[in-house]
Order: structure tokens, then sequence, then C-alpha cells
């Protein structure tokens, strides 16, 4: 029986990141891993080799309809969709790979196969087990389908199967207008594919600034993305390699069906905490059957812990990156802890979208009195020069003391942007802080520099 201080069961963004800094903090430490490769569902089925086919799906888009403007005159470009896969498949190694180095730098021991816990302070693996002083269970989550669909992940898939399709579909049906969806959504879209999104609200990614949503759903549709909204999916059937979903128009209350070549699933995820035994342990589960945690992480059961999709929160990596990384400084006795009112959110689109902190919507329903700066990117030179000029900056402050509330931004580099808005509220600035700080010109940042003036005086440039 190997003894270690920590093992760390999964070694997706969550796990990997607390194994090491474990090791960093000088605990002895091991992660389990069931996949042949480290990185769990982050690197190797979905943000990273989604983010590689939306990046060459955008260069194929600039190359037709960008190129020529700009004097780049070439034949229209032709898709090698086996070359595209190979490609994405390289991206996933050079990460995964990055990991592994990672590992041995750090002295890790990965301990390959799939773990479950036969009782406190005890991991097997296959038919060793091995003990440790605290066991962080980082396990990730799963694709979750609707009642009554079966996915095969050659016709109807999730977004596993929908990033190593055959060919490229001429029909594609996304179930679900979230992040997951609209992603590959505009893949495929970009690619050829005539792609209708099913949602079952009235509106795109739920939870998120209403003016975003609206301005979103508007450039995804002049992008040839269709949607048909309040619609409840009853049913998807497949037969001679065609599926065909039946659904429900709410407010209507009539049926229809929609026949496609892929339909992918896209109805979010669930804690992947299977086969660990939790239940015989007495760990507690919440009712969506997430482990319960308290504010250090640990679960009911003494020297277990829990981070990531497996727990409450939003499923996002950098959550569980963050969380890792608290919870290891926390067994080595330091200050961990995550600020959960500064965590970005982004979807990699064209423009993209990124949020941070609170919404309008949030707002007003709590009754605070805030304030509103807005900026577009049509009035932002970068933007405009690179065809990149849909969208705007919007950040939100509270009336009296001018501390930022929270930020949205729809635009060329919003992943990236939100970020200077994180760090400002991290150290509880004001939108005048922002708004005196000297930006670069010409950049897409001046834009939320624009917006911070907006909170004040002004914008200069609208």
């Amino acid at each position: 029986m190997a003894s270690y201080d920590v093992i760390v069961i999964g070694s997706g963004p969550g796990g990997y990141v607390s194994a090491i800094r474990c090791a960093q903090l000088g605990l002895k430490t091991a992660c389990v891993e069931g996949r042949d490769t480290l990185g769990g569902t982050c690197l190797n089925v979905g943000c990273i080799p989604s983010k590689a086919l939306l990046h060459a799906s955008h260069q194929l888009y600039e190359a037709k309809h960008n190129f020529a403007k700009m004097g780049l005159m070439a034949d229209n470009p032709v898709v090698d969709w086996t070359k595209m896969q190979n490609y994405k498949t390289e991206v996933i190694e050079g990460n995964t790979k990055g990991i592994e180095f990672l590992f041995k730098k750090n002295k890790i021991d990965w301990i390959k196969g799939w773990a479950s816990i036969p009782a406190a302070g005890e991991v097997k693996v296959g038919d060793e087990t091995h003990s440790a002083k605290y066991i962080i269970i980082a396990s990730g989550s799963e694709s979750s389908s609707l009642q009554g669909i079966e996915v095969d992940e050659k016709i109807v898939v999730t977004s596993t199967g929908a990033l190593a399709l055959d060919k490229i579909p001429a029909k594609m049906v996304v179930i679900g207008a979230g992040v997951i969806g609209l992603e590959l959504g505009s893949v495929y879209a970009r690619l050829g594919s005539d792609v209708e999104v099913i949602e079952f609200l009235d509106e795109i990614t739920p939870g998120m600034d209403a003016e975003v949503q609206k301005t979103f759903q508007r450039i995804l549709k002049k992008q040839g993305l269709k949607f048909t909204m309040g619609a409840a999916v009853q049913s998807v059937s497949v037969k001679k390699a065609k599926a065909t979903v039946g659904y429900l128009k709410r407010k209507k209350d009539t049926q229809h069906q929609v026949e496609a070549d892929v339909v992918l699933v896209a109805t979010g995820r669930r804690p992947f905490v299977d086969g660990l035994g939790l239940e015989a342990l007495g760990v507690t589960l919440t009712d969506r059957g997430q482990i319960q945690t308290d504010t250090h992480y640990a679960t009911s059961v003494p020297g277990i812990y829990a981070i990531g999709d497996a727990i409450t929160g939003p499923m996002l990596a950098h959550k569980a990156e963050d969380e890792g990384m608290a919870v290891a400084e926390i067994l080595a006795e330091q200050a961990g802890h995550v600020n959960y009112d500064v965590i970005p959110s982004v979807i990699y689109t064209h423009p993209e979208v990124a949020s941070v902190g609170q919404t309008e919507e949030q707002l007003k329903e709590a009754g605070r009195d805030y304030k509103v700066g807005k900026f577009s990117f049509m009035g932002n030179g970068r933007a405009k020069a690179n065809f990149a000029a849909d969208g705007f900056v919007k950040i939100l402050a509270d009336t009296a003391t001018d501390r930022i509330l929270g930020a949205h931004i729809i635009g060329p580099m919003a992943g990236d942007l939100i970020h200077e808005v994180c760090v400002a509220m991290e150290f509880g600035a004001a939108a005048e802080d922002l708004a005196r700080t000297c930006h670069a010109h010409p950049t897409y940042s001046e834009a939320v520099r624009e917006a911070a003036l907006a909170c004040g005086l002004g914008a200069i440039h609208s």
C-alpha cells in the first residue's frame, strides 16, 4: 500500500491544478486518472478541442468574408475535415503532454485507473489500495441528456461526439441555447452546416445580461444560425442515418418535427461521481447529485474534500482551478480562499461574450441603486479596422460609491478584456479608477475605459 499526504481523484483543471499546488506546498501527492491522458474533459473532449475548432472555423469565416476587403485575393478555401481533426488532435496532445511534464517536474505520482473510496483515507485503483491523509475528489462532470433521448455519439451526440464527427453534417439541430450549444453550433455553421437551435426558454444563454442576450442572438442569426425558442423537445428518433426531432411550441401548444443529419444534445452537465462509493461512505449529496461541502471544501466524511464540477457552483474550468489551489492551501494550513463574486464567464464564439459580477436584472431584483456605463465597439478604432465592431462593453457601478458591481462585454477578445474588470473588482475599484487608467491606443481595451468613463461625465468617442 502506497502512502501519501494527498490523493486527488481526477486530473481535470481542478484536479491537476490542486495536485500541483499540493506538491508545491510540500505535500506528497498522487493523482488518479482513468483516461489514457491527463487533463480531464476540458483538455481532452471539452474546452481545448472546441477552441481549436472555433479558431479554425473562424479563420475560414475571415477568409470567405473579410480577406478580399483587405486586398488578400485568393481562391475560395476548401475544408479538409480530416486535416482539421488532426490539427485538433495535435492541440490536445500538446496540452495533455504538458500536464504530464508538470506532474514529473513536481514529483506527483500518476495512478492510472478509475478510483473508488472504500473507506476514509483509502483510495482503491484496480487491485491496489493506496492510503492518504487527505482525499480530494475532483471527478468533474458529464453531459446530461433529456429523458427518453438515446445518445449514440454518431447521429445523436453530446459535445464529445460533436467534436469528432466523421463528416460535416448538412443539417444539425442543437438542443439547448447555452454555451456549449452555441459554440459548437457556430463551428458547424461556419463550416457550412444548416444549424437550427431549439431552446426551451424564450431567450438564449440563461442568466446572462438581457441586453447582451438580445444582441448576441441577433449577431448569431446574421451568421446563419436559426433559432426556435420556447420549444420543449419531446423526442429524438433515428432511422436510416437521419434523426427526427419532435418538439412542442409551448405558447401555441402545437407539435412540430424537424429532420437532421446530426442532433447535438447540449442541455447541460451533471456531476460525475459514479463508482466512487460515496453513498456507502456516507458522503452527503445535494438534491442535484452534487457533493455537499462546507466553506473549506470538506465533505461530511472527515479527510475527504471535493471541488469543481462535482460540487455546487458554476461548472467552469477556472472555478475548479481556483478551488483546487484553495483546498491545497487549506490542507497545508494556509488561508485558501475563492471570491465567488468575481468569477468570469466566457462564450468563445465570434464575437466573444464575457461577464463578471452582477447583471442589471439581478441588481434591480435586489433593489440596488446602480448606474450604467456603456460603449459600443463601433467607436473603437482597432475594432473597426479589424471588421470586429459588433457589440459593446457595459459596466455597472453603485450610484453612491461608484464601486464596480459587474461588467458585460460582447465583442472582440471579450474573454481577455473582462479580466481587467476582474482585477479592478478584486481591489474594490470604482469605475473612475478604470476611467483614469491610461490605456494604449489603438487597442480593444480602450472600449473598457470608455465604458468606465460613461459611468461618469461620459465616454469620449461616442
